[in-house]
């Protein structure tokens, strides 16, 4: 079988960790010959690295493993680049829900002012990987997961159209596990069909692999408790999560003939996310608190012990989404899987250049679009307006308009003025002056 290279950018990232670890469980269907890391950020990087280092070399010592800051080093002979970058780290993530916050409006990383402000700094990083992995490896694909994946893909979309690069987010698998656990079997064996954008999506079909109809237990399930269950390897176990996936049941009540995704609260009800928000102690707060100090002190025992046995890193959910998205692409096993792609008619009734988030056939040649007919005019408002913000965002991006970027923000529907979007942006402007082009 085939021996794959790899190179992980965003290296030293806490996620990086839970690549890796599933990854090695996944090396009979999956076999690596090749692992790199790469950040731009050296010392942050050289822990989780360092880390990682002594753990392939115990558990694959066949992998040839290496992490550097050099793009021509990391970017030549891979096959595949998988991206999860973070601009600003979760410094500026703090300021993206702490800003808006001031003004009433809800602070979240991708949905809402956070989410255009995380954007702005997201497209140049996620374009200049893309640059160095066409410049060095050009057969490669792009498998990217950085937020905001919608606006990322809308800028690869207007300004690498032609790249190898496929966007694609782990929330609605996470959700999909949580159904399974609902429905008592596995997510592998649910068949779905669903339509939206990025975090901004609903399923209209869950059926099982035998085409039984799935949807009236799980709606009544959802009506009552939401997507919230107990299950004690849950990653997202945290207070804050559970809150999130029991508010689905009021999102789902707004339309009860779809299940919905979880960020739908953050449009549907966003007086209530910031009555329940402290806004001095955000979601930011909670990662650097919890997740980014347990794994880089796991890291730090690893180095500090020589050994990565009974090592405190965990394979991530959403990373066994990447490693069946590159198995299909170099296998051509013709995969179901949900994509973030050019709508081009996928959505009959939808803008066929909007960036929609569909189920997809994937093979050796990239991804076939399964056509999800027309939607209902609840849905297509809501999109059409975050699809607008979308493009304001990518299209301010291009040409340094600060009007295009307070157009976006007041189309927003977590905004509730035009007045408040231009507070709001004077303020992101002034946290951002070393990350977003300067706006005119």
């Amino acid at each position: 079988m085939k021996q794959f290279s790899i190179t992980i950018a965003g290296g030293g990232s806490t996620f990086t960790p839970g690549i890796i670890m599933m990854l090695l469980n996944h090396q009979e269907e999956f076999p690596i010959r090749k692992l790199c890391l790469y950040d731009n950020d050296k010392e942050r990087q050289e822990i989780i690295a360092k880390a990682c280092g002594i753990l392939l070399e115990e558990r694959a010592p066949q992998i040839e493993f290496y992490y550097t800051v050099d793009p021509a080093n990391a970017f030549s002979d891979t096959d595949f680049v998988m991206a999860h970058i973070r601009v600003g780290k979760y410094a500026m993530r703090e300021k993206d829900e702490k800003i808006p916050m001031k003004y009433g409006v809800v602070g979240q990383e991708t949905c809402g002012p956070g989410g255009i402000a995380y954007g702005m700094r997201s497209i140049g990083g996620i374009l200049e990987i893309l640059d160095y992995m066409e410049k060095y490896s050009p057969n490669a694909w792009m498998l990217n997961y950085s937020n905001p994946a919608a606006i990322v893909a809308e800028a690869t979309r207007r300004l690498r159209p032609n790249s190898r690069i496929i966007n694609i987010c782990d929330m609605p698998l996470g959700i999909m596990v949580r159904m399974a656990k609902i429905l008592g079997m596995s997510e592998k064996d649910l068949d779905i069909s669903y339509y939206g954008l990025n975090h901004f999506g609903w399923w209209t079909a869950v059926k099982d692999k035998n085409g039984n109809d799935l949807m009236p237990r799980l709606k009544a399930y959802v009506s009552e408790n939401g997507y919230d269950i107990n299950i004690e390897e849950d990653q997202h176990a945290d207070q804050s999560w559970h809150e999130t996936f029991r508010k689905v049941r009021d999102v789902y009540a707004v339309d009860p003939d779809t299940l919905p995704n979880t960020y739908l609260k953050y449009y549907l009800y966003p007086d209530y996310v910031v009555a329940h928000t402290d806004p001095q102690y955000t979601r930011a707060n909670q990662v650097m608190d919890g997740r980014e100090k347990e794994v880089f002190s796991a890291a730090g025992d690893i180095i500090k012990n020589g050994t990565a046995e009974g090592c405190r890193f965990q394979a991530d959910d959403h990373a066994s989404y990447i490693v069946d998205l590159a198995r299909a692409l170099a296998f051509n096993t013709k995969e179901k899987m949900l994509l973030i792609v050019p709508n081009g008619g996928a959505v009959e009734n939808f803008d066929p250049e909007a960036m929609v988030e569909i189920p997809c056939i994937v093979g050796k040649d990239g991804y076939e679009k399964i056509a999800q007919g027309k939607i209902p005019q609840f849905q297509k408002g809501l999109m059409e307006q975050q699809v607008s913000v979308e493009k304001l965002v990518v299209e301010a991006w291009i040409e340094g308009s600060y009007h295009k970027l307070w157009q976006a923000l007041t189309l927003s529907k977590t905004v509730p003025s035009a007045a408040v979007a231009k507070q709001i942006l004077d303020d992101l402007i002034e946290a951002n002056r070393e990350f977003w082009p300067e706006l005119r």
